[in-house]
């Protein structure tokens, strides 16, 4: 089984996290997305955060799709560092091949998290395009270090056949919806 993981702090979930959802599943090859619920991002801060359980919510409401799984498997495993809930998922799951899922700005401050390669090394990666982030993240530290394991394949489903680390930069429409904007009332 192929899945694919979206994590984030779904505060609120949108339809933004629909679209790659959804395009990733098609160009991937995917059979299920699951969108990892984060308990806390240690590089966010809890002013304005909902709790745990009414995202959770929110991100089963908005998940449109039956190959979405929306999961607080990082509070399950105790986890609250990428890398580790990776390494553990990849335990649990021995059967199940994973990909990273992350926009474009994710791409961009990767480079922040606790012991990000280790990401790269562990699970393949798909980036996908997030207007207005996208140049600053394929110029930035986590592209360069990784520059000579890119796949630069149209077809972003050969991912699957190449050794890791691996990752592949998917060009996509341009989807407006941002938690940050929906926090504060805007349109984006």
């Amino acid at each position: 089984m192929k899945v694919g993981l979206l994590g984030g702090s779904f505060n609120p979930a949108h339809g933004g996290h629909m679209h790659i959802s959804s395009d990733a599943k098609r160009r991937l090859g995917l059979d299920q997305v699951w969108w990892l619920v984060s308990p806390q991002n240690p590089l966010k801060s809890t002013t304005g955060m909902a709790i745990l359980s009414d995202r959770v919510a929110g991100a089963e409401a908005a998940a449109m799709a039956p190959w979405i799984r929306v999961t607080d498997l990082e509070q399950d495993l105790g986890t609250d560092r990428t890398w580790k809930t990776l390494q553990m998922l990849r335990i649990r799951f021995p059967k199940v091949q994973f990909v990273w899922l992350m926009g474009a700005d994710n791409l961009a401050q990767v480079p922040k998290w606790s012991r990000w390669s280790k990401i790269f090394q562990t699970v393949h990666v798909a980036v996908f395009d997030r207007s207005p982030y996208s140049h600053k993240a394929l110029s930035g530290k986590a592209s360069s270090r990784f520059s000579s394991r890119r796949l630069r394949a149209s077809r972003p489903i050969a991912l699957w056949q190449k050794k890791k680390p691996m990752w592949v930069y998917v060009a996509q429409r341009r989807h407006g919806a941002s938690s940050t904007a929906i926090r504060s009332g805007c349109d984006d």
